[in-house]
């Protein structure tokens, strides 16, 4: 199961529902009872349910502190063992259960996530490379979801921080750019189109400009001579 847990840089405007609103009376038990006791009922299954959307949110946020505890310290999945792992899928599937069967919710989806771990074979590839290769570095990844208004999908970039040191700068010398439209399929699906792949914020390191800058200066006549 390839995995990838992010936390948001740039917070949505909106809130997920993290909860069902489930009334446990039926409407017949309300109506064999009186004007002034039905009233009475529904403030006590309001105040029910909010206590029950309190506990939740506090569940919710315990469970996704636990998760970052879990993969703090594993270098975005590069270092991590075999019991690690199953933990920290435990505690994931833990708390996806939480809105399980509810449809894709695109608004706080909107916005810029960080990469904090993973499990994606095609990502681990590049901090493997990074470690073994002094002349590689791969610095922040990023996921950006363009999705505020819309319903049914949107657009979606990964992004990659990574350099060349001494020849830009350090660890964000370049961005990799990858791009994709996705579409809402089911509840736990989304579906892919990729798009385009770039290449774009190049930056020089101070050495190579010191180095190249002389050859570049314009020459005044008398330099010339």
């Amino acid at each position: 199961m390839n995995m990838a847990f992010a936390t948001s840089l740039y917070p949505a405007t909106g809130k997920r529902p993290i909860f069902k609103i489930i009334k446990p009376f039926t409407r017949n038990a309300a109506t064999r009872r009186n004007f002034t006791v039905r009233r009475n009922f529904s403030c006590s299954a309001t105040v029910a349910t909010d206590i029950t959307a309190r506990v939740s949110e506090f569940d919710i946020e315990n469970q996704k502190n636990d998760l970052l505890r879990l993969v703090q310290d594993t270098q975005r999945g590069l270092v991590t063992t075999p019991d690690q792992r199953s933990c920290i899928e435990e505690a994931l599937v833990s708390l996806e259960g939480y809105t399980r069967g509810e449809s894709v919710d695109l608004v706080p989806l909107d916005g810029t996530w960080r990469l904090q771990y993973t499990s994606a074979p095609d990502v681990l590839v590049l901090f493997e490379s990074a470690a073994r290769f002094p002349f590689f570095q791969v610095g922040q990844i990023f996921q950006k979801f363009e999705c505020r208004y819309q319903s049914d999908g949107g657009v979606i970039r990964n992004v990659v921080k990574w350099s060349i040191p001494t020849l830009l700068e350090e660890q964000e010398g370049a961005t990799l750019l990858v791009s994709a439209k996705f579409n809402v399929v089911s509840a736990r699906n989304i579906y892919l189109q990729f798009e385009e792949i770039s290449i774009q914020n190049i930056r020089i390191s101070e050495e190579l400009q010191a180095l190249v800058a002389p050859a570049l200066l314009p020459r005044s006549f008398l330099s010339l001579q």
